[in-house]
């Protein structure tokens, strides 16, 4: 039985559950004996009590039956069908997967539990009867002065907690700029293409016009860019090629917005996360009263913190906090509270480090099975982020097909693309440990070998 337990969390519950799965889903078929309370709080490493209180809450449902002097055994209702809705429990898909290669997910395995919770309990004490009303909808005071200082310090943006806009993550935030633009009478946005299909979703959903605008190994074509006032990128780490802007189009793209006085909209995922060549830093920082610098905690933690910001130009704070207003009030104020305790605490940039240095290896090993697994692909760079870009010689579409027949999430690059692009493939590399890389790697070698 895999019964892993996680030492931070209640042993007794985790226990409980994981059992009364096994039972309900078939996984301990009915008269299975289980192990005596001893010798199963010594192979977990836990109190002979625990057990015991586990075994009798099993009871008391009827899935196990206790007898004196002999083994639990199963009971016959763990034989009983799954409900017809069971599988909707099961709400995160990623959880279906048997290797994980999503290019927009960090490695859920190194969220910082034990920090994470100490600094929530350091929040909750320290928080005033007033920090459990609504608060600013431009979020906690704390946090977006700690965001404001961590944000210079690691990539260069530069702005004072005035000008930062706690959000529900990312996506909100392109949201809201959207919505604002719109307001303004914009009526066309210039994205990337390709792009991230999930974020140019979110803007379609604002009711502009999605303008296309070509990347290639040189990042945003600048000089394509059409008469419009406004475009989204992501200048550091490009979804899902993986170039970063080059220098000359950086400068000559600040140039079309101040010239212009149009706005920029830079989305940074994963920027933070860098192995090779030069820091180039934030767009913000040339041009503060032109470019929107916008990122989350998805990438630096985990996705389900539900956290974002936007760093903004002055003259938008105001109907920026309007908007927030009236869309979601105001995000989350105890995880608010708890994440400017972690930036303070220095646990983000020990975080930080931490994972850098796991992915670094990641993307060494990726880049060393692919050579050798699959010889007709190429890798791009990878110098950033959380992903690398594979090319494909085969249709993109049917290797996508085969692959997630074998339980591999990952994604293509013609799914995040508004005009038909090369075939390829958006590899992540940072969720799996290295042991389960290589052979996701393998897996997906045989899944383009079907294809």
């Amino acid at each position: 039985m895999q019964l892993d337990l996680v030492r931070d969390l209640p042993l007794g519950r985790q226990l409980e559950r994981r059992l009364r799965d096994l039972i309900r889903t078939g996984g301990l078929a009915l008269g299975a004996r289980l192990p005596s309370t001893r010798s199963l709080a010594a192979d977990l490493g836990v109190s002979r009590g625990v057990v015991v209180g586990v075994y009798a809450q099993l009871a008391a449902e009827g899935y196990v039956t206790l007898r004196r002097g002999a083994l639990p055994t199963v009971a016959a209702r763990g034989r009983e069908p799954l409900p017809v809705d069971a599988e909707t429990r099961l709400d995160v898909p990623i959880a279906r997967a048997r290797f994980n290669l999503r290019p927009d997910l960090p490695d859920l395995a190194l969220f910082p539990r034990r920090d994470w919770l100490a600094t929530e309990r350091r929040a909750l004490r320290r928080a005033a009867n007033t920090d459990l009303a609504y608060g600013e909808p431009f979020g906690a005071f704390e946090l977006r002065r700690e965001l404001a200082g961590f944000l210079m310090r690691t990539r260069g943006a530069v702005g004072d907690a005035d000008r930062v806009n706690v959000t529900a993550g990312s996506g909100q935030a392109l949201f809201v700029l959207a919505l604002l633009l719109r307001n303004r009478g914009v009526r066309r946005l210039a994205v990337e293409d390709p792009g991230h299909r999930w974020r140019t979703r979110v803007l379609e959903e604002s009711g502009l016009e999605l303008v296309p605008v070509p990347v290639d190994e040189g990042g945003l074509d600048v000089d394509a860019l059409p008469d419009v006032a406004a475009v989204v990128l992501t200048p550091d780490h490009h979804y899902p090629s993986g170039v970063s802007l080059a220098p000359e189009r950086r400068r000559a793209l600040i140039e079309w917005a101040v010239a212009g006085d149009r706005l920029i909209v830079e989305l940074d995922f994963d920027g933070h996360f860098r192995y090779a060549g030069p820091f180039a830093g934030a767009l913000q920082a040339f041009a503060p009263e032109h470019v929107v610098y916008v990122g989350s905690a998805s990438a630096l933690l985990a996705p389900t913190l539900r956290l974002g910001w936007a760093l903004l130009p002055a003259a938008l704070i105001v109907p920026f906090a309007e908007l927030m207003m009236t869309t979601v009030g105001c995000t989350a104020r105890l995880s608010q509270l708890a994440l400017a305790d972690f930036i303070a605490s220095g646990c983000l940039d020990r975080q930080l480090r931490k994972a850098r240095a796991a992915y670094l290896r990641r993307r060494d090993v990726m880049v060393e099975t692919i050579a050798k697994h699959m010889p007709d692909s190429r890798v791009g760079e990878a110098r950033a982020g959380l992903f690398a870009h594979v090319s494909l010689e085969t249709d993109e579409a049917a290797v996508l097909a085969a692959a997630r027949a074998r339980g591999i999430a990952l994604d293509g690059v013609n799914e995040n693309s508004l005009e038909p692009r090369p075939p390829g493939l958006v590899v992540g590399f940072a969720a799996e440990p290295e042991a389960r890389l290589r052979r996701a790697v393998r897996e997906l070698a045989a899944a383009c070998e079907l294809s």
